[in-house]
């Protein structure tokens, strides 16, 4: 199956390799398959290829996901460095999903496109911005989605209206199963470049202040409950600074976590739900989980 696989498409595909390299925390274990596609068309074959059953994900940056200690049964696709189409379709401005969201906020600027510039504060790619309806500073994803492209586990690429999916806060409902967004065209309304390009520096600013962006991190832990912070609510239990094994509520920003150089994911998560569980605890609010986590716990039935 692999050497088939090898045969037909023409990108990077390895084996038994360190998920610690594609993830912006730097834990977790190794990914049985790593496949790097050549582009869009070079993906539909590698997929078209691999057995019925197999296990995929797609990964992006890795900048909201925790891979667990004991890796990845299966195969991981990484789309950064291999889906980056970007450029203008019309008035419409299209981007693949490995496109990073801050190379999109910069392009939307360079176009003269007003309402892009809050993408220069998420640290991930196009395609999981899609995913999740990522957004800050008052701007989400699915505000300006025209249409977009996406690819089924056997390989077929489809093009879907932005009507056919619900997206609500940090959640996007998928009209079919088993279907990954691949490429968007966005629609943003007319604007000024240079007064583009000062809204995103002033937001950078803010973001080097206000996160700890020094140490490896996955950005916001939970989502917000409606009408507050999850920020507030962790500080406000007096979980800012606290450490188990190599993992640290961040003494910057309390919705996020920090890896001060030898955490395993199991720190990780251990840290995620004594912040979830002291939170619910104190003030009888529920946190949602805003990172994905993916792969096996060490000492689990593989």
């Amino acid at each position: 199956m692999q050497l088939m696989v090898q045969a037909q498409a023409q990108g990077t595909l390895l084996l038994n390799e360190p998920m610690t390299r594609y993830n912006s925390w730097r834990v977790g274990g190794n990914a049985d398959r790593l496949y790097i596609p050549e582009g869009l068309d070079d993906l539909s074959v590698f997929l078209k290829n691999l057995g019925a059953n197999e296990p995929v994900y797609f990964v992006g940056l890795g900048s909201n996901l925790l891979v667990r200690d004991a890796g990845v049964r299966g195969t991981v696709v990484i789309l950064h460095n291999a889906l980056n189409a970007l450029q203008m379709e019309g008035n419409l401005i299209y981007a693949e999903a490995g496109v990073t969201c801050a190379k999109l906020a910069r392009f939307t600027a360079k176009q003269s496109k007003q309402g892009g510039e809050f993408w220069a504060g998420i640290p991930g790619t196009v395609g999981g911005a899609l995913a999740m309806n990522a957004g800050c500073h008052g701007g989400e994803t699915w505000d300006s989605v025209n249409r977009v492209l996406t690819i089924d586990a056997k390989g077929f690429v489809h093009e879907r209206s932005a009507s056919e999916f619900v997206a609500t806060y940090r959640h996007v409902a998928m009209p079919v199963a088993n279907e990954w967004f691949v490429g968007a065209w966005f629609e943003l309304p007319k604007g000024n470049a240079e007064e583009a390009d000062q809204n995103i520096k002033a937001l950078l600013a803010k973001r080097l202040a206000t996160q700890p962006l020094n140490l490896p991190n996955a950005g916001s832990t939970f989502r917000n409950p409606e009408g507050d912070y999850a920020a507030r609510l962790i500080e406000a239990c007096g979980l800012k600074g606290h450490q188990i094994g190599g993992a640290q509520v961040s003494e910057k920003h309390a919705n996020f976590i920090v890896n001060l150089g030898d955490a395993s994911a199991a720190d990780i998560e251990q840290l995620i739900a004594l912040m979830r569980d002291t939170v619910k605890e104190k003030f009888g609010i529920n946190l949602h989980q805003e990172v994905h986590v993916l792969g096996d716990k060490v000492g689990e039935k593989l």
